[in-house]
């Protein structure tokens, strides 16, 4: 038997719904399958974020997007995961949302034309740009202590943080490899970043 993910109509009819602004009557009659936590089954999307935003993480997220980088998807859906401040995009405005999952609804995503003006903006809100990358003069993330407030910049999945993020950014971190490949996939390592910072600043939760 097939799993099925979420939840149905409210049980009992109309006559039996919860009340409240945050829910969504659409999803109360006809059920709510979408992949949120389970404390938002039947909210509206707008609620959601409303409730995120009173939580967020003070860790932003970046990447770079020159080209058609189909694992900006998969970064935001990690950075909805771990509820960052903001996903930033630098480049082209449009970009592959299909591995996003819909999760870019909950977040707020920003688009800049190029690095420096989002280089600008980092120092005037007062945040370190730490870029991810296994470039020469790059340290391992393991053991590095991280800003609590700082900003994850990551480059394209072939090309890597192009010269002008490295230079902008105030340190470049790598994470540590034991095999053959030169780099791990693009998605899986913001993933393993985010992450680090995670264990570093953020409080542990329940699934």
């Amino acid at each position: 038997m097939e799993h099925e993910v979420g939840v149905g109509p409210w049980p009992g009819g109309r006559e039996a719904w919860p009340t409240g602004a945050h829910l969504d009557p659409e999803l109360l009659a006809h059920g709510d399958r979408r992949n949120v936590a389970d404390r938002y089954r039947y909210w509206r999307v707008k609620a959601i974020v409303t409730d995120l935003d009173t939580r967020r993480h003070p860790l932003h997220v970046a990447i770079e997007n020159w080209g058609r980088d189909f694992n900006i998807g998969s970064v935001v859906r990690t950075a909805n995961a771990f509820n960052v401040a903001r996903v930033h995009i630098i480049g082209r405005r449009r970009w592959n949302r299909r591995g996003a999952m819909v999760t870019d609804r909950y977040l707020h995503v920003q688009h800049w034309e190029d690095i420096a003006s989002f280089a600008r903006w980092c120092t005037e809100a007062g945040l370190p740009l730490i870029g991810i990358d296994n470039v020469p003069g790059s340290v391992p993330i393991e053991g590095r202590a991280l800003p609590a407030a700082c900003v994850l910049l990551f480059g394209e999945e072939s090309a890597g943080l192009s010269a002008e993020a490295q230079q902008a950014s105030e340190s470049v971190l790598h994470i540590s490899q034991f095999g053959s490949t030169r780099s791990i996939n693009a998605g899986a390592a913001a993933a393993i970043a985010m992450h680090a910072w995670v264990a570093q600043h953020a409080a542990t939760s329940g699934p």
